[in-house]
């Protein structure tokens, strides 16, 4: 579904001392690019804050003036969009993920959706809208008050029909103060997720994006290392990554030539542990 993307990042962050928010890492990349890196497909992505280094190219524009507030913030991105759907996004989510962003462009309300987190709160800083309707809505506001300045979201919510998504795990923690930040940063590192969570970042690193299929790529490290040597396993899996681009350039999809790659790779490790195994077998039977 074509749509635009605003991304809100020129909060005042008073609970992180004034710090520049959006350009905090987690897990070495920036909490901006890792919003960014949720809605890689928009037409148009707008960010409204402050000027800073995206790997990926983006819009820039701020409120007026500055810290008006977060209906100020996306009236400035609404103005540098032209899509029917725009996807609202606050920059401090270091775990929102593309399905997510999936679902709530999918889902059915009348004027949008909204993600609703496991507590039951709505976050409309996580939110898909049919710009018209958002339009409308600030219109009134603004002839209501004279200045949307200091307005609450809620203000601007609560007369949208939005149907509510509930959130993934994690999609809709976001980093208000060091100890979430802290928080963050740790739980990308538990062992369940951190495989993941670093194959994302150095894909968006090498500017890649390709499905890696993680099993299949660690099974051949293993076969590599046992069967012929421990230092074999990152040169094999190197040299499968070669062989696979190479492949791609001819036309082949990639995720299958690093599937066959491997699989060829994989049945050479083997065949050579097979012949130590028999040599092995052979000399104990000799001695």
């Amino acid at each position: 579904m074509s749509y635009d993307a605003i991304v809100l990042a020129g909060g005042a962050a008073r609970r992180l001392g004034g710090a520049d928010k959006p350009a905090l890492s987690v897990g070495g990349r920036t909490l901006l690019d890792r919003v960014l890196d949720a809605c890689p497909d928009a037409r148009t992505t707008v960010v409204v804050g402050s000027r800073r280094a995206t790997t990926r190219p983006v819009h820039w524009t701020r409120e007026d003036p500055p810290g008006g507030g977060p209906v100020a913030a996306l009236d400035a991105g609404l103005r540098r969009t032209t899509a029917e759907l725009v996807l609202v996004l606050s920059a401090d989510l270091p775990f929102l993920d593309r399905e997510t962003v999936g679902a709530l462009l999918d889902a059915p309300g009348a004027d949008g959706a909204m993600l609703r987190d496991a507590d039951g709160r709505d976050q409309p800083l996580v939110a898909a809208y049919r710009a018209e309707r958002l339009r409308r809505e600030i219109a009134l506001l603004a002839a209501e008050h004279g200045t949307l300045t200091g307005l609450p979201l809620r203000a601007l919510t609560a007369e949208l029909d939005l149907a509510r998504v509930s959130s993934r795990p994690l999609a809709s923690f976001d980093c208000d103060t060091w100890d979430d930040l802290a928080a963050a940063r740790a739980r990308i590192r538990e062992h369940g997720g951190v495989l993941e969570q670093w194959i994302t970042a150095v894909k968006s690193e090498l500017g890649i994006d390709l499905t890696v299929d993680t099993k299949t790529l660690l099974d051949l490290a293993r076969d590599a290392a046992h069967g012929v040597a421990r230092p074999a396993a990152p040169l094999t899996t190197f040299l499968v990554g070669y062989a696979a681009a190479h492949a791609a350039a001819t036309g082949a999809d990639p995720a299958q030539a690093v599937a066959e790659a491997s699989r060829k790779a994989a049945d050479l490790a083997l065949r050579w542990a097979d012949e130590a195994a028999a040599d092995s077998a052979e000399q104990n039977g000799s001695g």
